[in-house]
């Protein structure tokens, strides 16, 4: 196969790249963000799409951000595929950081700024017994209504950029391909005009 590697990646070589791309984070953002802005979709489609798997990232449901987020972009008539992508903003380095700041201020939300102290949980007995309900109330639900108001807020921002730079990438490929028409065409009739001389 072409474009093989000569030595085949070992599991912690795989996870280090999942983790941290080869190529760097920012060279794998804008592939990213390409991808999004080639969508063939109108601007506001791709955009909702989009910020419904930004939104689905801030929620602590792991393991079912891309349905969650599909059903946000099915209602908002968004694109599935861009929610797909959105959902990129929820990975091994943010995760720690949306944790924390929907807890807080789910938390602060649901318990003002006194808020009961929550006794540690035993995670593995807790799902060997699938008593839900220790992680109900201190965690999940907290961290829920965090999500749903921090990620609204990250959607909506966005919403608006990813729009704005849709309509932008679009109407910048129009010029190039309408300046690329018309350098064909010159060059067209440069080849003809000699012949007819």
């Amino acid at each position: 196969m072409l474009f093989r590697r000569r030595k085949p990646a070992d599991f912690w070589d795989r996870v280090r790249t999942w983790v941290w791309p080869r190529r760097s984070v920012w060279r794998s953002t804008q592939y990213f963000a390409k991808r999004v802005l080639r969508l063939t979709a109108t601007p506001h489609a791709i955009a909702a799409g989009v910020a419904a798997g930004v939104l689905a990232s801030f929620t602590p449901y792991l393991g079912f951000h891309f349905l969650v987020a599909a059903g946000l972009a099915i209602l908002l008539r968004g694109n599935v595929v861009a929610s797909a992508f959105g959902t990129a903003i929820g990975n091994p380095i943010t995760f720690p950081f949306i944790f924390a700041a929907t807890l807080g201020l789910g938390r602060f939300v649901l318990y003002g700024r006194h808020p009961q102290s929550f006794q540690p949980i035993n995670l593995g007995s807790t799902l060997r017994h699938l008593d839900f309900e220790h992680i109900w109330m201190p965690y999940l639900l907290p961290m829920t209504v965090g999500g749903l108001i921090l990620g609204s807020l990250a959607g909506l921002v966005v919403y608006l950029v990813t729009r704005w730079g849709t309509a932008m990438f679009r109407v910048q490929r129009q010029k190039r391909l309408a300046e690329r028409a018309r350098r064909r065409a010159r060059a067209g009739a440069a080849a003809v005009q000699p012949g007819t001389a």
